[in-house]
């Protein structure tokens, strides 16, 4: 399997006024608002919001994947990797000869759920993957576009390892560890995935 991120998080939506206060608070440093130290944050704030993803299996913030499969795991449903999934755009069928074909919407439809969204047939099975063909999801996933909508536990984890990212930024070795409190806050999201379908790939 591999999955494409088509879109990233907008700079505007990162709380980076957040993480510069939580880090005034915890180390008491006055902390000037320029261009190169908001830079600073926006990437340890990344940083922190696809570990958490990686270790969760949720999209924080709304973006656009691509879900590339060589066949259905099973044609009774698909999961999807990612949760929460908001909406399913296309689905497409490759023949193996280079021509692509797009699933009509009425042959299918997502079950949106909040650890294993799945698509599931309209009728008995979902249509047939050529033996050399592939298959592309297109979809959308995320809390919400705005961090406010992002739950609580997740949003403060987010920020306390980014600011450790920041704490400990001239130590990559140090960054490699995820802190007790963090993983303390995330285990409840995290989920077992088994996704991906014939001559599965590396998550890429």
């Amino acid at each position: 399997m591999m999955l494409i991120e088509e879109t990233g998080v907008p700079a505007g939506a990162l709380p980076v006024a957040v993480l510069r206060s939580h880090l005034r608070l915890g180390t008491g440093f006055d902390m000037p608002e320029d261009a190169a130290e908001t830079a600073a944050l926006q990437g340890f704030l990344r940083a922190a919001i696809a570990t958490i993803e990686a270790r969760t299996g949720k999209v924080l913030l709304r973006r656009r994947f691509v879900m590339r499969l060589d066949d259905w795991r099973d044609r009774l449903g698909q999961s999807l990797p990612l949760a929460p999934v908001l909406a399913v755009e296309r689905i497409t069928i490759e023949d193996g000869a280079g021509t692509e074909t797009e699933l009509p919407p009425e042959s299918w439809r997502l079950v949106p759920d909040s650890q294993r969204p799945m698509i599931l047939p309209a009728g008995v099975v979902l249509p047939h993957v050529p033996r050399r063909g592939s298959l592309s999801v297109t979809f959308e996933a995320g809390f919400g576009e705005a961090w406010d909508e992002v739950p609580s536990d997740l949003a403060h984890a987010v920020i306390m390892l980014a600011a450790r990212y920041y704490e400990v930024r001239h130590d990559e070795a140090a960054r490699q560890a995820l802190p007790f409190g963090v993983s303390a806050l995330i285990e409840k999201w995290r989920a077992v995935r088994t996704l991906a379908g014939r001559g599965s790939r590396e998550w890429r």
